[in-house]
């Protein structure tokens, strides 16, 4: 938020549900904000298709040509900043790579990116929250809808996630958090 509250007119995508607090957060600093719910996308049933991947025969996958024709659908290098918050470490393996590699495009050169990944302690039942900004120092969660989580990406994992950013800070945070800040 101190990154975003020193510009003027910039464009934000929160890419968790729509949260009333962080509208008004961004739009009172004189923002726009876009919001787009990927994980609540990415794993309704009407984009599942059976897949024909070797070894992974006739196992329900997300058609990804048809979630990226659906999804993240905006003009390349609009948004100066994206709130991933944890949707990566939710989002079904197929389309993990496609998503972070569209937000690279929708992104702006110099646009920063706030993501939060669990760490191996977490654990598959650790639970999704929503995030809403308090204030430019505090994020309130609230439990969200029952997504489970779908992998630990560890330091390496990350960087391989982000290779074609400019650059990647990690942070360690509380309750097996990694804060990371990705730059285009």
């Amino acid at each position: 938020m101190k990154t975003v509250g020193r510009e003027e007119n910039i464009w934000v995508l929160d890419l968790g549900p729509t949260s009333s607090s962080n509208i008004k957060q961004i739009t009172e600093r004189g923002h726009r904000i876009y919001n787009e719910d990927v994980l609540a996308e990415a794993t309704g049933q009407e984009l599942k298709i059976r897949s024909t991947e070797p070894g992974k025969e006739g196992h329900l996958v997300v058609d990804v040509t048809r979630y990226l024709a659906e999804n993240l659908r905006h003009d390349r290098e609009k948004f100066d900043a994206v709130m991933a918050w944890d949707i990566p470490d939710y989002l079904p393996e197929e389309v993990v790579k496609p998503t972070i590699e569209r937000i690279h495009t929708i992104m702006k050169p110099g646009g920063i990116l706030l993501a939060f990944f669990h760490t191996r302690d977490a654990g598959p039942d650790a639970p999704y929250y929503r995030y809403h900004i308090g204030n430019a120092e505090t994020l309130e969660l609230q439990r969200g809808p029952q997504f489970r989580l779908q992998r630990v990406f560890n330091n390496r994992h990350i960087e391989n996630l982000f290779r074609d950013y400019a650059s990647i800070k990690f942070f360690l945070g509380r309750d097996n958090i990694r804060e990371v800040l990705v730059i285009r």
